[in-house]
This record gives structure tokens, C-alpha cells and sequence, in this order.
């Protein structure tokens, strides 16, 4: 495979895995979500004092947190990604709002600065940090549905 074919295979893998991420948090497939790191991964959330290693970790920490949210939903655009043989460095764009069990709401934009590994299993977070830029903590006026969309899909 050519250097430039192998580069943009190597870019588009890469969002896939961020592709993933957002997807396995979303859907609160909690294995899926921490198989996206390499063994000794490691996922951090500063602000809120989370620091994850390893897929253990990783897979209580991510269910710990989604059981906060009543509901809860990011959104993510493409950053830059930059590829060095079998180890590349990105960034990814969040915006995320939702509102906790507890009644309190919030609204963040934040940054994703990742380190990826290409492992026998396909390109893998070998660190995932979540830097928050903005936080607004208005409570939210609307609200979620009350059935998930496949039940209101079964009843229609």
C-alpha cells in the first residue's frame, strides 16, 4: 500500500474509532466503549477528577457516569489528526448538554485531545483527555421522551 493510500486509511480508521467513542457513550454500550482503548489506556476528565486506566476502569467509569444523567447528548466534529507510523495525536470538538438525576443541567463545548496506538485490533485510544472551554449551567427548558425511539416506533 502507498504512504499517501496508507495515510488516509490510516485518518479515516482513526474517525471511525472517534465515531465509535460517541456512539458507544450514547447508545451506553459500556463494553464496546472501553474495547475502544488500548490495555492500558487511559481516559481523563479532569475537571470532573476522573482518571480511568485500562478496560476495568474504563468500563465501571463509564457507567458510574452515564447513571448520573436523566438524559444526556454529545455531539462531536472532526479535528485535526496526525499520523506518525503506529502511533498518531488529534484533536475532536464536543458539545454536550443534558440534565442529571439530581435536577441540575448543563451545557459544555470542550476539546478531546487524544493519543492513538494502531494495535492487532485496528487504531485505539492510548489516551483520551476532555478539556471543558465553556459551561452553562441554566437549567434546560425542554425535556426527554418518556419511551426510547424504537418503542414509540413499535407503537406507531
Amino acid at each position: 500500500m502507498s504512504d499517501d493510500f496508507r495515510a488516509i486509511v490510516d485518518r479515516f480508521e482513526i474517525e471511525a474509532l472517534r465515531g465509535e467513542f460517541t456512539d458507544a457513550g450514547m447508545m451506553r454500550d459500556y463494553d464496546r466503549f472501553a474495547s475502544l482503548f488500548t490495555h492500558d489506556g487511559v481516559w481523563r476528565i479532569p475537571d470532573a477528577g476522573v482518571e480511568l486506566v485500562g478496560g476495568e476502569e474504563i468500563r465501571a467509569g463509564i457507567e458510574r457516569l452515564q447513571g448520573l444523567w436523566e438524559f444526556f447528548v454529545q455531539n462531536v466534529h472532526p479535528g485535526v489528526i496526525r499520523v506518525d507510523g503506529d502511533t498518531a495525536t488529534g484533536r475532536a470538538y464536543v458539545s454536550e448538554f443534558g440534565r442529571f438525576r439530581d435536577g441540575r443541567s448543563q451545557l459544555n463545548y470542550s476539546l478531546y485531545h487524544d493519543r492513538y496506538r494502531r494495535t492487532s485490533d485496528g487504531w485505539r485510544f492510548a489516551e483520551r483527555v476532555y478539556e471543558v472551554r465553556y459551561v452553562d449551567a441554566t437549567p434546560l427548558a425542554g425535556s426527554a421522551p418518556t419511551s426510547r425511539p424504537q418503542e414509540r416506533h413499535e407503537k406507531g
